[in-house]
């Protein structure tokens, strides 16, 4: 489905502007990479940059469906606007990856919306209440993604 949530007007700090939330965000990623996290939550998600080209990799949470794919919230912390990270998935949809503790998985990326989407975000705020919390704070529909599996990795 279409990638079509507009930004908001409100919201709180987008978050990774500073150097030490860049420097902090990379050496998670490393971690996450090499280790995991202790619950195989945490995953690095790694988009092909929509202007440039290049390879972006963020450390994001992720919730695990039973037919093995999983889905991400794209809240920035409940920012006004969406993360970069959503327009990269956007605009190439099919060249997305995850890793963690040392495993590559190529996915396919796909927007929820409707009636999925909304059963999906209550799974995740019961899961993860904080993210409710983004949703309260600005007054854009937070996008949940779906990465599937690719059956050609």
């Amino acid at each position: 489905m279409a990638f079509d949530t507009p930004n908001g007007t409100r919201g709180a700090r987008q978050p990774g502007r500073s150097r030490i939330e860049q420097r902090g965000n990379r050496w998670m990623v490393e971690r996450i990479r090499r280790k995991g996290a202790k619950d195989d939550r945490q995953v690095v998600l790694v988009t092909m940059g929509k202007r440039t080209g290049r390879e972006r990799m963020n450390p994001v949470r992720s919730f695990p469906e039973p037919d093995g794919s999983r889905l991400i919230v794209a809240s920035a912390n409940g920012a006004p606007r969406n993360p970069s990270w959503y327009y990269n998935i956007a605009a190439n949809p099919e060249r997305v990856r995850i890793e963690y503790a040392g495993q590559r998985i190529d996915v396919t990326a796909s927007q929820l919306h409707g009636d999925e989407r909304a059963a999906a975000w209550r799974r995740i705020t019961t899961e993860a209440r904080g993210f409710a919390r983004y949703e309260r704070i600005t007054d854009r529909e937070i996008p949940v993604i779906r990465l599937t599996p690719r059956g050609d990795a």
